[in-house]
């Protein structure tokens, strides 16, 4: 095994010096040979066939060398990280400082990697830090505005001969032209005026429009050949429907509900509000222990991390130029990855374990937000090598739910909150032999909200929601991403 050292550079960054001996380098080299020799033709020789004797004469052994150290680099670099128990967050960059001597391979490869890693954060102690949340009131308006959707869903839709306004729905035929040439069409679409949930500008062009009349507005396309492009989009209005609702009484009740009376339907009513606003309390409270234990600790912040995963994010979005946004992203993809330092350092404080029910359960909520088979989605996260990050985000959200249930919460009224829902207690027999039991990963870049999406899945490229997920994860990769080294002006001559 190679003879390695490490030497801490700052907080976030760490340099490993290997040392490799020609027997350690030795497999390196035959292997060298035997690729060379797949990828060569000499007359005489079978392809693979061809001996190192001839592999020397053709290419010469300092190409025999440099491929037998790019081959065996990441090896090196691997497990001088686990020897060290480092956590890398990045990109390694590889420094080959002395090289074995190319006529017999003698002499030893000295390597010196440097690579950002997870910084070590000593925790505060958060076993009855006192939060805050807003108070649960429920008000005689919200209660109506919750019966009001319930009427909306009974409501029947009636045609009316009148022009369209807002909350009416509006049967359409649209067209969509760039430069005079037809891109899209649609017909017989259903819209509700005012719901902002179609094109960009078409609430305010069918605002006032009666059946049987056209306008044209200017809008942003949102799927198709010409996604995001700019289009002319000549919309006619077919028909013009409103929406009846029922009359709010013990009939309705009876209707729409399990109930028998209004009165009774309004206090079930009341009470989902209520329990929607004490839902409301436990996100707020998870929200504010994160703030507080991020103002508690101090997390050194590997500035080329945070650089990469905001590239990344403007990239995708094709914003690379929007300076305004890339604040906005930096500071966001800075307080996502300190708050995934803090809850790691959590999961191995309360050793938080996860069982393969766990990671099933939230591989399926995944696969649900976009849309795709979740046997699919697990085997593309698979080949991707993205489950361990599933699991660190499994293991960040328990080790979020534990320690809140350490703190003290109450009301803005200085009422107790029973926030027993979103809570947790480590139980040290949970998953104990279970393969899927892991400590949260070290090995991750910053998303730009958590959980994420942290998967990357790389799948077929029809699916845009596959696009989607594929820019859902956190930068797992960065961690398993081979040494890029710099080459000496000799090795490069030799090649």
């Amino acid at each position: 095994m190679p003879t390695t050292s490490v030497e801490k550079l700052s907080p976030t960054r760490a340099k490993l010096t290997i040392s490799v001996t020609p027997e350690e380098l030795k497999p390196s080299i035959a292997h060298a040979y035997e690729h060379i020799a797949e990828q060569i033709a000499v007359p005489g020789f079978r392809k693979g066939k061809v001996p190192p004797p001839i592999i020397d004469q053709r290419v010469g052994k300092a190409a025999v060398l440099e491929h037998a150290v790019n081959e065996g680099l990441d090896g090196f670099y691997r497990a001088a990280v686990n020897e060290h128990e480092l956590r890398p967050l990045g990109r390694p960059s590889a420094d080959i400082v002395e090289w074995p001597n190319e006529k017999d391979f003698s002499g030893d490869l000295l390597l010196a990697i440097e690579v950002d890693v997870r910084p070590e954060i000593e925790l505060p102690d958060y076993q009855g830090l006192e939060l805050t949340v807003d108070s649960v009131e429920v008000g005689d308006d919200e209660v109506t505005e919750e019966l009001e959707r319930l009427r909306s869903r009974f409501g029947t839709l009636i045609t009316v001969d009148r022009p369209a306004k807002t909350g009416d729905f509006v049967t359409l035929d649209l067209v969509a032209t760039i430069d005079g040439t037809e891109v899209d069409t649609a017909s017989g679409v259903s819209y509700e005026l005012g719901s902002g949930e179609l094109l960009e500008g078409i609430d305010e062009a069918l605002d006032s429009l009666t059946a049987g009349e056209t306008t044209t507005f200017e809008s942003k396309l949102l799927g198709g050949d010409h996604q995001g492009e700019t289009a002319e989009i000549t919309v006619s209005v077919t028909a013009v429907k409103e929406r009846e609702l029922p009359e709010a009484d013990d009939d309705f009740a009876q209707i729409a509900s399990e109930f028998d009376t209004l009165d009774e339907l309004t206090a079930s009513l009341k009470e989902q509000v209520a329990k929607n606003k004490s839902f409301g309390q436990g996100s707020q409270a998870r929200d504010l222990l994160v703030d507080k234990l991020l103002e508690l600790v101090d997390v050194p912040v590997a500035d080329s991390v945070i650089e990469d995963e905001v590239h990344r994010h403007l990239e995708s979005e094709g914003r690379l130029e929007d300076d305004e946004h890339r604040a906005e992203v930096t500071e966001s993809s800075t307080k996502a990855f300190k708050t995934q330092i803090v809850l790691d350092a959590i999961a191995e404080q309360e050793k938080v374990q996860v069982s393969q029910e766990e990671l099933t359960q939230y591989l399926v909520q995944g696969a649900a937000q976009y849309g795709m088979d979740p046997n699919e989605f697990v085997q593309i996260l698979s080949q991707n090598g993205q489950i361990p990050a599933m699991v660190g985000e499994v293991a960040r959200n328990k080790a979020l739910a534990i320690a809140l249930g350490k703190v003290t919460v109450k009301d803005a009224a200085g009422n107790a909150v029973d926030l027993s829902e979103f809570t947790a207690v480590v139980d040290e027999n949970e998953a104990e032999g279970d393969e899927a039991a892991s400590e949260a990963p070290a090995e991750e870049a910053p998303a730009e909200e958590a959980p994420a999406e942290e998967a990357k899945p790389a799948k077929k490229r029809s699916s845009k929601k596959a696009a989607e997920a594929d820019e859902a994860s956190t930068e797992e990769a960065d961690a398993e991403k081979k040494p890029a080294r710099k080459r000496t002006a000799k090795q490069a001559d030799a090649e």
